[in-house]
């Protein structure tokens, strides 16, 4: 799993959930920005596909939420996309726009894990599948990439056109780690159902990151089960609970 590996990084990772979405709106090159600023180990963000096929950093199906625009992401071209402002409300951010995937990842450091949460059964296409994968490996970041959902027949439609792909399970119901997926990413209260959930993914040669956007109150416990990485939307916040500069 050379995506989920960070032999120069102390664990548990730390994985800015959208960037920063604390100090920054979330999903905008400035969270991100942010988040690298933080020291995060991991990037997360949520892909949609505009209208004309590009992919995009977003969480929901529509902009009306977290731009000032309306209508959904798949019926928008990229530029009438972009002419929204991304700020979720916040003035001093109001030049913000929603990236596409190769706007992050061209500022994507060396060394930091990129999680793409696929968030529509566009992914179950084929073709989409191939040109994700064509658009990471000529980015250079395909092989410390992780694609994840909560649908697993997305993630492998991804895995069946391009198997070294690191895939991902994030799951609010399933309290045990039998999934064919090589991070794991439970509701942390499935930790309390099954106590031995890290342990048996541990056996299984699975990494676990709870799902847990606000985590710092429960450090203690995924060091006492021994996570692998913890979600946050405060990267910054998360490291400096952990005793990190």
């Amino acid at each position: 799993m050379p995506a989920l590996t960070l032999p120069d990084r102390a664990k548990p990772y730390v994985m800015a959930h959208r960037g920063n979405q604390v100090v920054c709106p979330e999903n905008t090159l400035a969270a991100f920005r942010q988040a690298f600023a933080d020291s995060a180990d991991i990037i997360e963000t949520d892909l949609h596909l505009t209208a004309d096929g590009v992919f995009v950093c977003i969480h929901d199906g529509t902009v009306d939420r977290t731009t000032d625009g309306h209508g959904p992401v798949a019926e928008l071209t990229l530029a009438q996309l972009k002419a929204f402002s991304a700020s979720c409300g916040r003035p001093e951010f109001a030049a913000e726009r929603v990236p596409t995937l190769a706007e992050l990842t061209a500022l994507l450091p060396s060394g930091i894990v990129l999680a793409l949460e696929l968030k529509t059964d566009r992914f179950l296409e084929p073709d989409v599948c191939r040109r994700l994968a064509a658009e990471l490996a000529a980015a250079g970041v395909r092989e410390r990439t992780v694609v994840l959902s909560f649908h697993m027949d997305r993630v492998r439609a991804v895995q069946a056109v391009a198997p070294d792909i690191a895939v991902g399970f994030i799951t609010a119901s399933q309290p045990s780690p039998f999934v064919d997926a090589a991070l794991l990413g439970p509701f942390w209260p499935l930790l309390l159902v099954n106590p031995l959930y890290v342990t048996l993914a541990h056996r299984r040669g699975q990494v676990v990151c709870p799902l847990d956007p606000t985590p710092d109150r429960r450090l203690w416990l995924y060091r006492l089960l021994r996570c692998d990485a913890v979600l946050t939307n405060d990267p910054g916040a998360t490291r400096r609970a952990l005793g990190r500069r």
